[in-house]
């Protein structure tokens, strides 16, 4: 099973919007589903919970293929996780973590 694991990497964007939700009280249960997603992510990308797929509408820093995977799902504004694969083998970098608008 290890051989599946990830290791995450956030963008200063997805950190500082971790970072906000950890201190706004208000947000707990979406800072506590973002968190679970994370770890899912990290080792099985292939969760049914997370529904990831690809996003067609942007692209990586370098033109790396965007992915993304739901922190939340059937909930207004349920907050969306946008990665990409690297920068090193079993790496991704989170870029966003968003509402889904």
């Amino acid at each position: 099973m290890s051989q599946n694991n990830f290791l995450l990497k956030l963008s200063e964007n997805a950190d500082q919007v971790l970072q906000e939700l950890k201190n706004n009280n208000s947000k707990r249960s979406i800072e506590k589903a973002v968190h679970k997603a994370l770890k899912f992510m990290a080792v099985n990308l292939k969760h049914p919970s997370l529904n990831t797929h690809k996003f067609d509408d942007i692209e990586g820093p370098n033109g790396e293929e965007i992915f993304e995977s739901y922190a939340q799902n059937k909930t207004p504004g349920a907050y969306r996780i946008f990665w990409f694969y690297g920068p090193g083998k079993k790496e991704i970098t989170v870029v966003a973590i968003t509402p889904h608008p």
